[in-house]
């Protein structure tokens, strides 16, 4: 039996959620999310609890149990509190800014970058080098946050890019004098 599969899912008040066939809704203070589940899970609706087992011990039925049930309780918490991703800007002259659902970076091209915004998703500037990514929706905050980070990824040698907050860029010792 998967550990993480096995375990309960709070339903916190406010929180209403619903099932239709394989179709999970989730309506809380935040939003609405919705995703379809795979037929080999069946998910158990209490009062204040959602379980989610699974129908056979088939290999994809073991394989998605602990996947649905965290994907299921991704939703509860993205509803309730929402999720954020921090990114920081390195760099002379970069720069970010937000134009309504359009964020324009400087990273050192010889053009601007402007990004639209996945609806659902909002970003927060601070001191022009703090982005700040927010949503309902894990893997769309996370999806977004990686795009950022992809239009100037952070090199080796003097740490220019855009970076996550919490990672670490291994550095390099660069050229050495000739003797």
């Amino acid at each position: 039996m998967s550990r993480i599969g096995k375990q309960p899912i709070e339903i916190p008040a406010g929180v209403k959620v619903s099932i239709d066939n394989l179709n999970v809704t989730v309506t809380g203070p935040k939003g609405t999310l919705s995703r379809s589940m795979l037929d080999t899970i069946a998910l158990d609706l209490g009062d204040k609890f959602l379980t989610v087992t699974r129908v056979n011990e088939s290999i994809n039925a073991r394989a998605a149990h602990g996947l649905s049930r965290t994907l299921i309780s991704n939703m509860v918490i993205g509803v309730t509190k929402g999720f954020e991703r921090a990114l920081e800007i390195n760099g002379v002259g970069y720069r970010a800014e937000v134009k309504e659902n359009v964020l324009n970076l400087s990273l050192g091209y010889s053009h601007p970058i402007n990004f639209e915004l996945p609806k659902g998703i909002s970003v927060e500037v601070d001191k022009m080098t703090k982005l700040l990514v927010k949503g309902i929706d894990k893997e769309l905050v996370g999806q977004t946050a990686a795009k950022i980070r992809e239009f100037r990824s952070p090199e080796p040698y003097k740490g220019k890019g855009v970076k996550y907050a919490d990672e670490t860029i291994l550095r390099k010792a660069g050229k050495t004098g000739k003797k």
